[in-house]
Parts: C-alpha cells; sequence; structure tokens
C-alpha cells in the first residue's frame, strides 16, 4: 500500500459541479447519489469535491463590480469562497440527514498550495499535500471538500481558474492514490461539444486523453482543460457521468499503450 493510499482502505473522489447544485432539492438528490456509491463500495472512502451553486459565483462577482468596476482579486477570491464553502456545508448537513457520517472540510484542509500569490493559477505549479485529508478520512467515511480553490504561499486563499473543481477533484485524486474520480455533470457523459449550446453534439463513451484535449482545444469545455492535462499526465482515468443512475457514462483515459503511474508520495506538484 503506498503513503498516498488509506492503509487497506480505497479511495474514490466525486466532483459535483455546480450546474447540478440547482436548489435545496438539488442537494439533496446529490446527497442521495453519494449515499448510494458509499452502499455499493461499503469499504471505500469518499472524497466529495463540490462547486458553488449554479449561477452563484457570478452573482458573487456582481455584487463585488457594484461596489467598484475592478474587485482586488485578493477580495474577489474570498468572496468566490464563500459559494463553495456554503455547498460544502449544505451537501454535508444533507448527508448527515441521511445517516450518512460525513465531514465538511475547509480549503486550509484540503491540501492544495500554490506558490507565491498566482491568482487563478494560470502559471506555476500546484502542490498535494493530503496528509490532513487523509486524517479526516480515517474517521469519516467521507470528506465533502471546496472545489476551485488552493491556499498561496502566504496562505491566503486563491482561485484555480473558472472549471478548477474539475482541476480540483483530479489533483485530489491524484495525491490520494484514489482508485477512480469521477466527474458529476449535468449531461449524460462527454459530448463532441457543450449539447447545452450545440444541438449537433455527439455522445462520446471512450476516449484517450488525446481526444479530449483535441476535443477542448476545439471549444469543447465540459471537463476543464489543465483538469484533463493532470489527469493525463499521471495516467488518471476520469469518469464523466450525471447523477442519472440509467444516463450514459463517458470514461477519458490512456492509450492502450500508455501506462498509469502509481503516486506513492506525501507532496505531488503538478505543473499546469
Amino acid at each position: 500500500m503506498s503513503e498516498g493510499a488509506l492503509a487497506g482502505q480505497p479511495v474514490a473522489v466525486i466532483k459535483i459541479g455546480g450546474s447540478i447544485l440547482t436548489n435545496a432539492r438539488a442537494y439533496r438528490r446529490a446527497a442521495l447519489f453519494v449515499r448510494n456509491r458509499q452502499k455499493l463500495s461499503p469499504g471505500e472512502r469518499l472524497v466529495v469535491v463540490v462547486s458553488a451553486q449554479k449561477d452563484s459565483t457570478d452573482a458573487l462577482e456582481q455584487d463585488a463590480k457594484k461596489i467598484t468596476e475592478s474587485p482586488d482579486p485578493a477580495a474577489l477570491d474570498i468572496l468566490w469562497s464563500t459559494g463553495e464553502l456554503r455547498s460544502v456545508a449544505l451537501l454535508t448537513l444533507h448527508l448527515q440527514a441521511l445517516g450518512v457520517p460525513a465531514v465538511a472540510v475547509n480549503i486550509h484542509e484540503a491540501g492544495l498550495t500554490v506558490p507565491e500569490n498566482e491568482r487563478d493559477a494560470i502559471t506555476g505549479h500546484v502542490q498535494i499535500q493530503p496528509a490532513r485529508l487523509r486524517e479526516f478520512l480515517q474517521k469519516h467515511s467521507i470528506a465533502i471538500v471546496p472545489g476551485f480553490f488552493a491556499i498561496d504561499a502566504a496562505d491566503r486563499v486563491v482561485s484555480l481558474g473558472r472549471g478548477g473543481s474539475d482541476l480540483t477533484a483530479v489533483l485530489l485524486a491524484i495525491g490520494l492514490n484514489a482508485s477512480r474520480c469521477v466527474l458529476l455533470k449535468d449531461v449524460a457523459g462527454y459530448f463532441t461539444s457543450d449539447p447545452h449550446r450545440n444541438a449537433d453534439a455527439r455522445p462520446v463513451p471512450f476516449l484517450t486523453f488525446e481526444q479530449a484535449l483535441k476535443l477542448a482545444d476545439e471549444g469543447c469545455d465540459l471537463v476543464q482543460r489543465k483538469a484533463i492535462e493532470a489527469a493525463s499526465r499521471r495516467g488518471l482515468q476520469l469518469v464523466i457521468r450525471s447523477l442519472d443512475e440509467k444516463a450514459p457514462v463517458s470514461h477519458i483515459k490512456g492509450a492502450p499503450n500508455e501506462h498509469s503511474l502509481e503516486i506513492a508520495v506525501e507532496t505531488v506538484t503538478e505543473t499546469i
């Protein structure tokens, strides 16, 4: 068993996108999905990465711009973070109400850091230090973690760019040596483009990282490109699906001649 895994216990990462979290009923539905995942694999620990509720990030930015046309990036990151933290708290409470022993994890406890003050983490590195998160998972079967954010060298909250919750999920899956990384969207799997904007978008049940990156370059933004890049470098298979248990599922993985890399280190540094 590698240091990146919990002793004797497999770990899976599930990311729940903000487009799914539209209202109170949606949070409960997401909680039921997570509970069902746990029942299917009772010996598995789950890290659930959540985004802010749908449209709340844009609404928070609009609030800031009502005050000043050019909001301070550091203040804006703090304001944005309230959306993710609200989702963490609400999903945790819904799971606890269902009798599921979930724990809410703060941004400072998640283990993602960036050097200096690299807002949006467009350049540079993200470090994964999952020791504290593993401590939570030793005591709780499910940990709910905010996506989209890391901590910089000065211990300040820094955003990871739009779609950053996908990147959070991938990086935590790498750092925890997770068995799989599931990205929950409001569409049934991966498509050649966003089906909400293109009626001609075609579903793609299986594709390689190279194919997924090519689609991203062509405008498909269903999964953040930086997240696909990070998964590709580590050979981490991505599962793209919706909450609907009967809907199609897509898999993004390496080509047959590519090999996954087992992550067995305390600190992994990812170049973005």
